[in-house]
C-alpha cells in the first residue's frame, strides 16, 4: 500500500518516518524550504529538528503528487482539514485522520468533516499517546487505529506497524476521535495547575475528573467507554497532562502564570489544538446537556477571565457524589 502524508509538521513528518519503514512515502508540505531540506538533507529542521529522516520520504509542495498514494494520512491542524481536503482529489482512497479536534462553527469531528468533503472515501482514525520526536526516533509507541471497514483496518495496521510502532484495532471511530479532541483541552487545564503552582494533588484531580468529562461527552456522542479508557483516550490524556513537551500543556502553564492567551498563541509556530477545541467543545457539551466544568474553566481562561477567578469558581462548585 502506497502512503501519502498531508502535512509536514512534526507529527506528519514523524508518521512519514514510520510509513517509510515499509516503502516509499510522499509527504505534502506547504513550505518550499521544508520540502527542500527533507529531499536534500533528509531532515525537517523547522518542525522536527535533530531527526535523520528516511531517504524513502519524498517531500513535495504540489498536492497533485499525492495521486499515486493508495491511502492518505491527514495530519493538518483540525481547523484546516476541510479547506485542505477540498483542494485534493481523493476519490475512493482511504483517509487516515491523525488530527485531533472539533471544527469551529460546524462542531463536527474531523472524521465528519472528511466524510462531508469526500463522501466516497473510507475513513480511519489514528490516535493515541504520541510525541512526534519519540515516534520518529523509533521509541516504543502504541496507538488506536479505528475504522469501520475491518479489511481496510487490517491493511493499514499491517502497513504502518513496526517494532517500535504498534497499532491496536478498533471499530469505534467516534470514540477514538473524541478522546483525542477532549484530551487537548484537559492538557491545558493540567498546565494551568502547574503554572499556578497548585500542586500534584490538583493535577491528579484534574486528570481524573477530566477523564470523567471525556467519558460523559463521549457516551453522549455514541462512543464506547472502553475506547475512551484506551490508548486514544486515557492513554493520550496521561501523556499530554504530564509533560512540558505537550504544546497544550505548555500553553496552560502560561495561562496559569497569568499570561494572556492571545500573546501565548501569537508566539507559537506550531498549533495548540486545545485552544481552538475548548470553546467549540463547550458549545457541543451544552447542546448535548453534558456537564464539563474543567472544560468550561479552560474556555473561560481563553476568553480572558483571570486565572484566580476561574479557579475559585471551579473549587466552589456544589459538592456531589463521585461518578460519571
Amino acid at each position: 500500500m502506497r502512503i501519502g502524508v498531508i502535512g509536514g509538521g512534526a507529527w506528519g513528518t514523524a508518521l512519514a518516518q514510520v510509513a517509510a519503514r515499509g516503502g516509499d512515502v510522499t509527504l505534502w508540505v506547504r513550505e518550499r524550504d521544508v520540502a527542500d531540506a527533507i529531499n536534500d538533507r533528509h531532515e525537517n529542521p523547522v518542525f522536527l529538528p535533530g531527526v535523520t529522516l528516511s531517504p524513502s520520504i519524498r517531500a513535495t509542495t504540489d498536492s497533485a503528487d499525492l495521486t499515486t498514494a493508495e491511502a492518505l494520512l491527514v495530519v493538518t491542524p483540525a481547523q484546516h482539514v476541510r479547506s485542505i481536503l477540498s483542494t485534493i482529489d481523493v476519490g475512493e482512497r482511504a483517509l487516515v485522520l491523525c488530527a485531533k479536534g472539533i471544527e469551529a462553527g460546524s462542531r463536527m469531528l474531523v472524521g465528519e468533516v472528511a466524510r462531508a468533503v469526500h463522501p466516497q472515501a473510507p475513513v480511519a482514525v489514528l490516535s493515541g499517546p504520541t510525541f512526534a520526536h519519540e515516534v520518529a526516533a523509533g521509541k516504543p509507541t502504541a496507538v488506536t487505529l479505528a475504522c469501520a471497514d475491518a479489511d481496510l483496518r487490517d491493511q493499514l495496521a499491517e502497513r504502518l506497524a513496526a517494532p517500535g510502532f504498534r497499532p491496536y484495532a478498533s471499530d469505534d471511530v467516534i470514540g477514538a476521535e473524541i478522546g483525542g479532541a477532549v484530551k487537548n483541552v484537559l492538557a491545558i487545564a493540567c498546565g494551568v495547575v502547574e503554572g499556578a503552582g497548585l500542586g500534584q494533588n490538583a493535577r491528579a484531580s484534574v486528570i481524573a475528573r477530566g477523564f470523567a468529562e471525556m467519558t460523559r461527552f463521549g457516551l453522549a456522542r455514541g462512543a464506547r467507554a472502553e475506547t475512551l479508557a484506551g490508548l486514544s483516550g486515557l492513554g493520550d490524556l496521561v501523556l499530554t497532562c504530564s509533560s512540558t513537551a505537550s504544546r497544550n500543556y505548555s500553553l496552560g502553564v502560561g495561562l496559569g502564570q497569568g499570561r494572556a492567551a492571545a500573546n501565548l498563541l501569537a508566539d507559537r509556530r506550531t498549533v495548540a489544538e486545545g485552544a481552538f477545541t475548548a470553546p467549540v467543545l463547550c458549545e457541543a457539551a451544552a447542546e448535548a446537556g453534558v456537564d464539563m466544568p474543567v472544560t468550561a474553566a479552560v474556555g473561560a481562561l481563553l476568553n480572558g477571565i483571570p486565572v484566580g477567578q476561574v479557579i475559585d469558581t471551579l473549587l466552589s462548585r456544589p459538592l456531589r457524589r463521585e461518578g460519571m
